[in-house]
């Protein structure tokens, strides 16, 4: 993923973030600027592992960041650094897409097909198989309760650390790792070749 300037997405160390984040919420747009290009890359890659599609992972980015703005006056940070935070949100985002889609399917099956169709068949079978694979676990994942839903979306597709993640999700980190442990547990039972 790169910046609209086709420049690699910048990182900084994560304390940086408390600066910039008072700046945005105080109304820089170009502390805001670069707080999205800090973390738009790792936005966009969650969103992507979450849904198999670039194009729902660009939406996804897109609405993440909207409603960081949206609600800017209760953002908290996780050890001086939003990602976390923009994880959670990319992962309710990534769920909501998943809920539209899901209807989109049903309602397409119910009214039949266009009357014509074009073939992109070749494109179809080249990644058929990726995105079984990603719609069997995230169907897995949807079906985990809340809790451990949240835990996994975190730290297993996030890759967030569990100190971070625990503090954004308000639980002790012994609480969290017990909860993504009994995820695994489930998954495993599951779809047993996805889980590690």
């Amino acid at each position: 993923m790169t910046t609209s300037e086709g420049a690699p997405a910048a990182t900084a160390p994560p304390g940086e973030d408390v600066a910039l984040w008072a700046a945005a919420r105080a109304g820089d747009p170009d502390a805001f600027t670069e707080l999205y290009h800090r973390h738009a890359d790792p936005v966009w890659r969650h969103a992507h592992r979450l849904t198999g599609s670039p194009t729902a992972a660009e939406d996804i980015l897109a609405a993440t960041f909207l409603t960081m703005w949206r609600r800017r006056a209760e953002v908290q940070l996780a050890g001086g650094s939003l990602r976390a935070w923009l994880l959670a949100v990319a992962g309710n985002e990534a769920r909501t897409e998943w809920r539209r889609t899901h209807r989109r399917h049903r309602l397409l099956r119910r009214v039949g097909p266009a009357p014509h169709v074009v073939d992109h068949s070749d494109a179809v079978v080249a990644s058929l198989d990726d995105r079984r694979r990603v719609h069997r676990v995230l169907t897995a994942v949807a079906q985990l309760p809340s809790a451990q839903r949240e835990a996994v979306a975190l730290c297993l597709i996030g890759d967030v650390p569990y100190p971070e993640a625990a503090d954004v999700l308000g639980v002790p980190e012994a609480t969290l790792r017990s909860r993504v442990h009994r995820a695994r547990a489930t998954l495993r039972t599951v779809v047993p070749e996805e889980v590690r």
